[in-house]
């Protein structure tokens, strides 16, 4: 397969030892993908056909994880990922309106980025804090009781 041209040597090397180390065990499929993850920050369909030529595991099973998974990203994400809670208690609390006012805000919808690479936005469906409700996430910190107002002042604390 030709060099990925999206990543750098040093990169692709690191997951050649990654793959190397583990092997074509599917079972192994799992970790692999989070330390190539680490590693690249994303992984696109040229890295996951590149996993699938090296471990022979089939294209369909580890894009079928991928996108399963939530914590697996097929684009690169921004520097810091903002996540709001949409599970029943949050939505109920208000979440909706805070959904709004970062959509109009940054100019953003669920699962991309700002344009200056500084907030991906993205839904979370529980994230067992529903005593905190409506609640936000940003680079996995927890703020809970969340109102619109408040939503500036945190997230201005992420330049």
């Amino acid at each position: 397969m030709e060099k990925l041209s999206e990543f750098t040597d040093e990169q692709m090397q690191q997951v050649d030892k990654l793959i190397e180390a583990s092997g074509t065990n599917p079972s192994g499929l799992i970790p692999l993908l989070e330390k190539t993850q680490g590693i690249l920050g994303y992984l696109p369909p040229s890295i996951q056909q590149y996993i699938s030529e090296k471990t022979k595991i089939s294209a369909n099973r580890i894009y079928g994880v991928v996108t399963f998974y939530s914590y697996f990203t097929t684009k690169p994400r921004a520097r810091h990922r903002v996540q709001l809670c949409l599970g029943t208690a949050c939505y109920v609390k208000g979440s909706d309106a805070l959904v709004e006012k970062i959509e109009k805000d940054f100019n953003i919808t669920f699962g991309n980025s700002t344009e200056d690479g500084r907030f991906t936005f993205e839904k979370a469906r529980c994230v067992g804090a529903c005593g905190l409700a409506p609640v936000m996430l940003v680079d996995g910190k927890v703020y809970g009781k969340m109102t619109v107002e408040s939503l500036d002042k945190i997230l201005n604390e992420y330049e």
